[in-house]
């Protein structure tokens, strides 16, 4: 865990020109900046590039920093930024959104039941302390559309709001909904088809009867 007021001490340290607490601010923090770089961007070079680029960012804009969020937030919030112009770089774009224009606004009437519904092997609490899980949830990531990835990424990773996940990808607050559900949907699965009970699977139909029926009077 990151001890935010001993960022906040580096803070102040690299702010008066003490270039030993920016050095270990960087410590401290480029292993996740990479990992979030890695999961927007699905190239190491990219990712390489753009956590560098965050840094040198930090330390020309260090003074600007006012504290109003933790560091590491304000931190997360450049590289997310700049993994999105990578992105739309590579699709020759500068600052025109990352949907074509016209493109259909996601709506929630289409959105797929699961088909694998089991109980988990073990609890969220105790897989996570695991770091083989960590490789799993990656490799579940990569499997998403790179809209819904996005998506998820900005808003349950980095913590940007929904107000703010739509601003930085450029979509109406609806959209981000709309996607946000379907990442988070798509992900339980594919976790549950790794980590699942079989034992306790249930099939589709009977999920999808059983919410659909409603209950008893008493």
């Amino acid at each position: 865990m990151i001890d935010d007021a001993q960022d906040a001490e580096l803070v102040q340290r690299a702010k008066r020109g003490d270039l030993e607490a920016f050095e270990a601010l960087t410590h401290r923090h480029e292993r996740q900046v990479y990992s979030l770089a890695l999961r927007m961007l699905r190239q190491t070079q990219d990712a390489e590039d753009v956590t560098q680029q965050t840094f040198l960012s930090v330390l020309e804009h260090l003074e600007d920093f006012r504290g109003e969020a933790s560091f590491a937030t304000w931190l997360m919030r450049i590289a997310t930024y700049g993994a999105l112009k990578v992105i739309r770089k590579r699709r020759g774009l500068e600052t025109v959104p990352l949907e074509p224009a016209g493109e259909a606004q996601d709506g929630y009437e289409n959105i797929p039941r699961p088909e694998y519904i089991a109980d988990w092997r073990e609890s969220p609490e105790r897989l996570a302390q695991r770091n083989e899980i960590r490789q799993l949830i990656d490799d579940a990531l990569g499997q998403l559309d790179e809209k819904h990835r996005l998506v998820f990424l900005l808003r349950d990773v980095d913590g940007l709001s929904i107000q703010e996940t739509a601003e930085a990808l450029q979509l109406s607050e609806a959209n981000v909904k709309v996607r946000l559900l379907r990442a988070r949907l798509q992900l339980r699965e594919l976790l549950t088809r790794a980590l699942g009970d079989p034992g306790t699977r249930m099939e589709p139909g009977r999920h999808h009867h059983a919410e659909s029926t409603p209950p008893k009077a008493p």
